[in-house]
Order: structure tokens, then sequence, then C-alpha cells
């Protein structure tokens, strides 16, 4: 646990400003994907809520998401040495304002509170799951379509820290999206702590900066003083505050892992896309689609390469450009209707061809210097994908590309998702990464095979 006091100074908002922390990529659900999701908000105490997800409050609601409001204390502690203000007396006013906040953020919400004593939450955890259950439950939707917003775990307060905790457990058992947003972290925490720098942003409209902004002055009993004698300070000072006033709020996010589909669910399951059509994906025609090729063209570290292979080729648009740059080119696909377009799409390409095999099961013989995953990572399950990069390191030839590319939102139906199968990559394979290109929609990432094959030792 981190000691800190709320008077401290700590980083200022120009430090974290000049650190980059306005140029993480985005939260990768946009506004039809709120509106189909269900949202159950966690809060220590009044106005963690508007500090630390108000605009995201403000975007649910506009976005005409489902959202349930859970408060756990009603913040009777935040003065403990009053000589005005009974913690009975400040627990009724501190509602009151919680009330009026969320009602202006977000007046189709509705809000619980648990009843639960200030600063002993880690004591009650048992509860809170409870309570956090429950409220899913009366949701009625299915837990991929269930996130929960929830103080950052290692936020250093230890309400927060004991209700992320929480909400953790819970979204991992269950199979929920969790989002958590830091609060104290921003005061406490150095530039030097790189945690924040996987974390995601959630661009504010002017609109919602305004409605947190009102919400955050509701809350006058933490931002003004509850009279001139001591112990009735001020408790969030003005400089603390501008943390709060970006154009974006900040979260720790992590997809729901809800899903059980493997490779050997992939041949019936793409078979069935692409039986609806000639390009389902619209890779032809998107400008999506048209540009992301581009960029993973345009990535390649290598003017032409000796041998390549794609890994979930599709129907061979990607293909097609990259057997351009391979004197030899294999795709392969889990899909046998989209297999059979590949191939045909290659077979202007006297050296290129696609074969219908499902990974990693089958495997090409053969080496290469170009492997290319794109879109196809987050269709296994975490076992066979490691088996995939055992695979990669055994058929990459020294110095060789092994380029990964894959759509950030959340994967209906599989256990993974694009950051980890990136994270995964990296762990397993330790290879240097030349290069990462990250925005909402994807992130696209190259990574350099050793240029000499690592010895096993003297024999």
């Amino acid at each position: 646990m981190v000691a800190f006091s709320h008077t401290d100074t700590g980083t200022t908002e120009s430090e974290w400003l000049a650190s980059g922390v306005a140029a993480l990529p985005e939260l990768p659900l946009g506004q039809d994907e709120l509106a189909d999701m269900a949202f159950v908000v966690l809060a220590a105490h009044p106005d963690d809520e508007t500090l630390g997800a108000g605009g995201f409050l403000a975007k649910l609601h506009s976005s005409g998401a489902a959202v349930e409001l859970l408060l756990c204390t009603a913040g009777e502690a935040s003065h403990p040495e009053s000589p005005t203000t009974t913690p009975e007396q400040l627990a009724a006013v501190r509602l009151a304002e919680f009330d009026k906040g969320v009602s202006g953020l977000a007046p189709s919400a509705t809000w619980k509170f648990l009843g639960l004593p200030d600063g002993q939450l880690a004591a009650n955890s048992g509860r809170i799951a409870e309570a956090i259950r429950d409220a899913i439950s009366a949701l009625g939707r299915p837990p991929e379509k269930i996130v929960i917003v929830a103080p950052y775990r290692e936020d250093g307060h230890t309400d927060h820290d004991a209700l992320g905790a929480t909400a953790a457990k819970v979204a991992e058992e269950d199979g929920h999206g969790l989002l958590e947003y830091p609060i104290w972290y921003w005061l406490w925490a150095g530039l030097d702590d790189a945690t924040w720098q996987s974390w995601v942003r959630v661009p504010l409209t002017s609109h919602e900066q305004e409605g947190k902004a009102k919400a955050m002055g509701a809350h006058t009993s933490q931002i003004e003083p509850l009279s001139e004698q001591p112990g009735d300070g001020t408790l969030l000072s003005g400089t603390f505050l501008e943390h709060f006033e970006r154009p974006w709020e900040t979260f720790a996010w992590q997809p729901s892992k809800a899903g059980n589909n493997t490779a050997a669910d992939a041949e019936r399951i793409f078979d069935e896309v692409h039986a609806k059509g000639d390009d389902p994906w619209a890779y032809t025609t998107s400008w999506y689609e048209r540009r992301k090729r581009a960029l993973t063209l345009a990535a390649l570290p290598e003017e032409s390469y000796e041998s390549g292979l794609e890994l979930g080729c599709s129907i061979g648009t990607l293909s097609e450009e990259l057997a351009q740059r391979c004197k030899a080119f294999l795709g392969v696909e889990a899909s046998g209707i989209a297999a059979k377009r590949a191939a045909e799409r290659l077979s202007t390409y006297p050296s290129a061809e696609a074969r219908h095999l499902t990974i990693p099961n089958e495997w090409p013989e053969g080496s290469f210097d170009l492997v290319v995953l794109s879109e196809m990572g987050y269709y296994l399950a975490p076992e066979e994908l490691t088996r995939v990069f055992g695979h990669i390191e055994s058929s990459m030839k020294p110095g060789g590309t092994l380029l990964l590319c894959h759509w950030r939102h959340p994967i209906s139906g599989w256990q993974l998702d694009a950051e980890t199968v990136h994270s995964m990559a990296r762990q397993q394979l330790a290879w240097p990464t030349l290069g990462v290109y990250r925005e909402k929609d994807f992130v696209l990432e190259t990574l350099v095979a050793p240029a000499t094959a690592v010895s096993d030792g003297p024999t």
C-alpha cells in the first residue's frame, strides 16, 4: 500500500500531460457497442464515480446503455476531526450530493446504496461480490455483454483497492468485461511508473465535460470547506481536481473472456460466415480493410522475402499483396470455403498457393522468413496460441519477420483479445519489437527473429 495524503502536491497535471498520457489509444468500443452492453458501476464513496468515470457515465446515458450504480459507503469518514458535522450528518449530506451528481450525468441510471462502513470495504468483500452479482443478474444479459466499472485495484486508497480487487475477481470468474478508473493514482504515482502505459482513453465531448464538471460541483462537502474551523477543510484541492478536467478519462481495460471456442470450432464457424457471401467482411470494398492492408504492408521492414506464410488468410485479399513481396508464398485457412476462394485469387501467381489447414494441429512444412498472423490469433484457445508461437519459432529463418495485426474490439465467444495475443507473442518469443501502431480499432506490431539461431550450448 502506498503512503500519501490528500494534502500532498504529488505529480502535477502538467507533468502528466508531458508524459504522453494524452496519446494513449482509445477504448475500442463505439456508440453501438456501448448501447448493446450493460454496465455495473461501482463507487467506494460518493464522488468516486464522478471523478473517475463521470464523463463515461454521460456517454453511456447518451448511447442508451443500461447502467446500474452501486455505492458502497456514504463517505462519512472524510472529515474525521470535524467539530461541526457528525459522521451521520455528513453521510446524509454526501448521499444527497451523490444523487444530485448522478442524476445530472445519467438520468436513466439506477443506483443502490449498500450502506457499508467507510474505510472497511476490505472486510466486506463477500457482501460486495454478492451485490455485484445480484445487480448483474437483474440486468438479464449474457456475461460478455456486461462490463463492471470500478476503482483501480491499486489506486492506493484502502477502500478503492478492496473494491477494485473484488470487482476484478467477479469479472474474471464470471466472464465480464472490466474497466478500472484511477483516482488517487494521479496524485502519488511518479512518471517512472509505467502502469498507465497499458491503459486506454475515453475521449469526452464538450457536453460530457460540462456534465462532469457540474456533477463534481454537486459534491460541495469535498471541494469546499465544511466551515472555517480546523478539521473542516477542503478535501479535494484545486490542483488535484485538475487531473479530472481533462477532455478524456482513463481506464485499465480488460475485455470479457467469456467463451470456449477452440481451433476445433474454427472450420464450422468460419464456413458458416463465408457461406453467406463471397466477401462477408467486405475485405475488397471497405476503406477500413483497404487502409489496414496498406498499413500492414508498409510495416514490413523488408521489400521482399524468400518465403512467406500467412496464418488465417480468409479469401486471400492480403495474401495477393503479400505474394507480390515473396518469392514463394503460402496462405493457410481453417475454412475450406475461404481457402478455395483464396486459392482462386492466388492462381495467377505461380509461386503462391492457399491450403485448407487448421492450426496448430496442422502446420505446413518448410521454413519462412515472413509470417503474418492477422485478425486470427484470438480465434484460438490460449494453449493453442502458445503452440502456434512454438511452431512459428521453429519454422522462422534467422532474422525473419513476424507481423501481428488484430482488431481491438471484444471478440464474442473466444477467450483471447488483441492485446493478449500480442503480449503472449512478446513474452513467449522474446523477439525485439521493430514497431507498434495502435488506434481505436486495431493494433499492428512487427517482431524480428534473432539474426542467428539460438545455441543450445556446447555439445
